[in-house]
């Protein structure tokens, strides 16, 4: 069973950065796109970043292009989300999911098309 472990999440002020890692231990992420979602309070989940199994397809939610960078290291079988000139409105949990793809390198932006979730990462924006 492909369990996702997330942290890096933390207090940082507006305009600082912070780097998320997302963990799969002993499976190899290069079979796996992996998705980062976050939630707010009383908000519904967002996609937010995504990245295919071979990294070469990512997409990012328009409030956050050119912020963030999400990157894959498939040697460490880790994926990164790389978040810079965070806002208070980036306040949320962050949780990573992944999809298994055999021939695709696909790069889902929905929730609903992942299969394995983290237990999610606190990131809070404030000053």
């Amino acid at each position: 069973q492909l369990q996702l472990v997330e942290s890096g999440g933390g207090l940082v002020q507006p305009g600082g950065s912070l780097r998320l890692s997302c963990a799969a231990p002993g499976f190899t992420l290069g079979d796996y796109a992996i998705g980062w979602f976050r939630q707010a309070p009383g908000k519904e989940r967002e996609g937010v970043s995504c990245i295919s199994r071979s990294g070469g397809m990512t997409h990012y939610v328009d409030s956050v292009a050119g912020r963030f960078t999400i990157s894959k290291d498939n040697a460490k079988n880790t994926v990164y989300l790389q978040m810079n000139s965070l806002k208070p409105e980036d306040t949320a949990v962050y949780y990573c999911a992944a999809r298994r793809f055999s021939y695709s390198d696909a790069c889902p932006s929905v929730g609903n098309a992942y299969e394995h979730w983290g237990q999610g990462t606190q990131v809070t924006v404030s000053s």
